[in-house]
């Protein structure tokens, strides 16, 4: 049985589309999750900050 925590999205900084999603830390960080990753929607490879 596998426990499901909290998700929560990464949004491409240029079109604004959430096409990613990571787990959420238990600790509250105040600064987001910038990784770049590959947008399908502006194809290209491009900065993903973390949603709330």
């Amino acid at each position: 049985m596998t426990i499901v925590g909290k998700k929560s999205a990464l949004a491409c900084t240029v079109c604004g589309t959430r096409n990613y999603s990571v787990p959420q830390g238990k600790d509250k960080q105040s600064d987001r999750l910038e990784l770049k990753k590959f947008c399908r929607h502006c194809n290209a490879h491009t900065s993903h900050k973390q949603t709330i």
